[in-house]
């Protein structure tokens, strides 16, 4: 491939089965119940480029994106040169990204995209369950980190995931990042940045909002099954974000599980 391809192969989007009373839809696709506060909807889909050097992955993503009406492929690329190209010529709203393409590291796309678009969201895609790779992935802003031959892998529901403030992790790397160190108290001595003891305290709730952001949940998920709004959980994790000293929910899940606090 020498060049970004800027459509995806043809595909017949779904469309919501019915709209229900109270501002949301019904979808065959999984998530199928969708409030049309969400981000990514018939009218506005989530634009999402693709860059994986096998053809054949691409395509099969690309359908699966296209099959459903939240999202729609706004490019593809089969390698580092053409990503670069691809996120500096066409808007988008989220880059699925595998992590080793032909002619160099996924790692590199994941960076400058980012720095040419803050706020776009970033999924790694792998086709092994690398902590490393996860970690490294996190650590540059990603929000999410796909094993493309997972059983459980939804690629719309990882996009919707990310785009609405969630994160999309593979079920089995996320419960071994979950449980790499175990139960442990909510006050912690780590070292800082200058090898200076840094003492993080979380409270109770901001550690059960931390779980379940690190399980994928969005915040409106959250806090339906804690019973408590959006802009309340929003506000525990603006307040974990300052505590760990991080940018992104993927950044803190990253954080907390080196620091033993998951």
């Amino acid at each position: 491939m020498t060049d970004y391809e800027c459509r995806a192969p043809g595909a017949t989007p779904t469309v919501p089965i019915r709209a229900q009373p109270g501002g949301f839809a019904i979808f065959k696709n999984s998530p199928c119940v969708w409030p049309e506060s969400m981000a990514g909807q018939p009218d506005s889909p989530l634009r999402v480029h693709v860059v994986d050097s096998d053809a054949h992955v691409r395509g099969v993503i690309s359908q699966e994106l296209m099959g459903d009406s939240r999202t729609v492929v706004a490019g593809q690329a089969g390698s580092l040169r053409d990503g670069r190209r691809l996120v500096r010529d066409l808007g988008f709203d989220v880059l699925l990204v595998d992590v080793a393409l032909s002619d160099g590291a996924g790692f590199d796309l994941m960076a400058h995209a980012k720095s040419l678009n803050p706020k776009a969201e970033v999924i790694a895609l792998s086709k092994h369950e690398t902590d490393d790779d996860a970690m490294r992935a996190f650590e540059l802003g990603a929000a999410g980190f796909v094993v493309k031959n997972s059983w459980f892998v939804s690629f719309v529901q990882a996009v919707l995931q990310v785009a609405n403030g969630g994160a999309a992790i593979t079920p089995a790397l996320s419960r071994r990042l979950l449980l790499k160190r175990g139960a442990s108290a909510a006050t912690h001595s780590v070292p800082g940045p200058s090898g200076e003891v840094v003492r993080i305290k979380l409270s109770l709730r901001e550690h059960e909002v931390l779980r379940m952001i690190a399980s994928g949940l969005t915040s409106s998920q959250i806090g339906d099954k804690l019973a408590i709004s959006s802009t309340t959980v929003n506000s525990h994790v603006k307040n974990m974000y300052h505590k760990l000293h991080v940018r992104s929910r993927a950044q803190a899940v990253s954080c907390a599980n080196t620091w033993g606090l998951l």
